[in-house]
């Protein structure tokens, strides 16, 4: 009896063990592919890190880092990825310009022409009950691949979110030039840091929500938050995405694209010798659109304000219909 008292009390222990192995943030990492991101055992978001030139098509996959986002389940990505089939550039949670300037050279950032975004290392790993974080130093290449442009630190924060979000994840980048001063410029669809939902999306259903009345995407500036809805793989989702205050000035929006890609474009500088920081929140949640209190009190927290800002007036908006025909001009009469 004793001997099997003490067999089940070892047992007992192995599981108890066992599970809070599970239990918070932890890591999976396949080393020159994509690091895994796990909460309570479950994938919660992977960090796309490899890079392959060994032929046009793996290069084509492997040509910037990005972060997808995965389901409750943790099963598949609900963020497209290297596969998808409109705009494939469009990848996760990510980062570009289309028009940098860097000592008179103009190099394409964004669709990736020429040129790559290159993760080297990891400098920051670390994972808790509560929290975990990762900082990956990248290249953005310039002419040469050995000869980069901007060097970058990117880390992601995540943390639990209270119901009915579910996941919070920061994106903070420090960018230092080593080419002088650098303009990083382009076109709003095509510049920033910004969410792309995953190709499996019913653009009839996607949505755009705004801290603002009779809101205009097309033209207003500095908002502190944007969020859309949409339903990918059958399910509805909702994603917010936050500005910090400390972000650089007439901020523009691009966030009205059925096909679900939205996000913050700075036109902005990385001075020689001052590296540029920027500083963005995801809110990730399943089903309607998040609680405008939530995304609010999200927000104080992420930009430092002590007393509650008061709940803006808001406006939801269906999203355009992308690729609708322009209607053709009578035939002239010769």
């Amino acid at each position: 009896m004793t001997h099997l008292r003490l067999s089940t009390l070892i047992l007992i222990c192995l599981l108890s063990q066992s599970a809070l192995a599970t239990e918070g943030f932890s890591f999976d990492d396949k080393p020159g592919d994509h690091l895994d991101i796990l909460l309570d055992g479950k994938i919660v978001a992977r960090y796309m890190d490899g890079h392959d030139i060994s032929t046009p098509a793996r290069r084509t996959e492997t040509f910037k880092p990005y972060l997808h986002i995965f389901d409750a389940e943790g099963k598949a990505p609900i963020t497209q990825g290297a596969d998808g089939k409109l705009f494939p550039h469009h990848r996760g949670i990510f980062m570009g310009w289309d028009k940098i300037n860097a000592n008179g050279k103009a190099y394409d950032r964004w669709h990736m022409k020429g040129g790559d975004m290159v993760h080297q290392k990891f400098i920051d790993r670390k994972a808790t009950a509560d929290s975990a974080t990762v900082t990956s130093l990248i290249h953005w290449d310039g002419e040469a691949a050995d000869k980069p442009i901007i060097i970058e630190e990117r880390t992601f924060i995540f943390h639990r979110a209270p119901a009915p979000a579910r996941l919070i994840v920061d994106f903070i980048t420090k960018l230092k030039s080593t080419d002088g001063d650098i303009l990083l410029d382009g076109t709003v669809e095509h510049a920033g840091v910004h969410f792309r939902p995953h190709g499996d999306i019913d653009a009839k259903q996607t949505s755009y929500f705004f801290p603002k009345e009779n809101a205009d995407a097309h033209k207003d500036l500095d908002l502190p938050w944007i969020a859309s809805d949409f339903s990918v793989h059958g399910k509805n989702y909702s994603v917010a995405e936050l500005n910090a205050p400390t972000n650089p000035k007439d901020t523009k929006i691009s966030a009205y694209r059925d096909y679900g890609r939205f996000g913050f474009f700075p036109k902005t500088a990385i001075k020689a010798g001052e590296p540029l920081m920027l500083k963005y929140r995801f809110v990730i949640g399943e089903g309607p659109m998040l609680p405008v209190a939530l995304i609010q009190k999200e927000w104080d927290e992420f930009a430092g304000v002590t007393t509650p800002t008061a709940l803006p007036p808001t406006t939801l908006k269906p999203a355009d219909v992308t690729g609708t025909p322009k209607p053709k001009a009578p035939a002239k009469k010769l």
